[in-house]
């Protein structure tokens, strides 16, 4: 599409001043997190928010609703009072494309306790990150599967799929991206640093639009396509590699360009 970084970059640039503002979320997920104030609570309302950010769109925003409308105003103090028996009646009849009610429990239960152990999402993540070794934040995200599966007793393989799977692991890697990017978009709650590690969240759109740009040629869009990808961004924003994420994929719903 593009000759060389300078044109992509003036591109991109042009784009993300456009497109990345709060006017432009909806529909979007991410537009829950804004509903909170607190740390605590929004990284827990983007974890439940991301796993479920598949399907159709009215669909996933229905589904999100239907589970912050339980949490209340604040996620944290539910989840560290509630017990399991309770998340069971109240979300008996949930069900979400193939995620159903007891899913949704088991993920629940997990997240408290994390917060138990690790005193919040973000703790238990990083402590799993070795800045002098890992160039990506993919062994920190494993690590952070893995845990995940341990303490719950479940693989969740659908709703929290590990990159050992060479899953491009879309999903977690949106949720990534809300905790530690900070923009008029992202909310940057978590520590800001760890951004050049990011890796793009990669679904159908953006291969596409990975293809288009010449940031890779394979054929499937998986962990390795993801990190070509993030790879090419990174040359033209070495310390922000996923800044023009949100833009460019709302820039095409918008304009349909690619």
């Amino acid at each position: 599409m593009f000759k060389n970084n300078k044109t992509t970059k003036r591109w991109l640039d042009d784009t993300y001043e456009k497109y990345n503002h709060r006017t432009f979320v909806h529909p979007d997920p991410l537009e829950f997190l804004y509903r909170y104030e607190e740390p605590f609570d929004i990284e827990i309302i983007g974890f439940i928010a991301s796993v479920l950010a598949y399907g159709r769109v009215k669909q996933i925003l229905l589904s999100v609703d239907k589970v912050l409308n339980l949490l209340g105003d604040s996620p944290r103090l539910f989840l560290l009072s509630v017990d399991e028996d309770f998340l069971n009646k109240k979300l008996k009849t949930f069900k979400h494309r193939f995620t159903k009610g007891e899913e949704i429990v088991n993920l629940l239960i997990g997240l408290k306790k994390i917060i138990i152990k690790y005193g919040s999402i973000e703790n238990a993540f990083t402590q799993g990150f070795d800045r002098k070794r890992d160039k990506t934040i993919i062994p920190a995200l494993t690590k952070f599967c893995n845990l995940f599966y341990e303490i719950t007793n479940n693989n969740f393989p659908f709703l929290l799929p590990s990159p050992d799977k060479k899953s491009a692991c879309k999903r977690v890697n949106l949720f990534l991206r809300w905790m530690i990017r900070a923009d008029s978009v992202d909310l940057g709650i978590w520590d800001n640093s760890l951004a050049p590690y990011l890796i793009v969240p990669l679904d159908t759109h953006m291969f596409k639009i990975g293809k288009s740009l010449n940031f890779t040629k394979r054929k499937t869009a998986d962990l390795k396509s993801a990190i070509e990808i993030t790879l090419k961004f990174k040359e033209i924003s070495p310390k922000d590699p996923v800044k023009y994420d949100f833009a460019i994929t709302r820039g095409g719903i918008q304009k349909n360009y690619f």
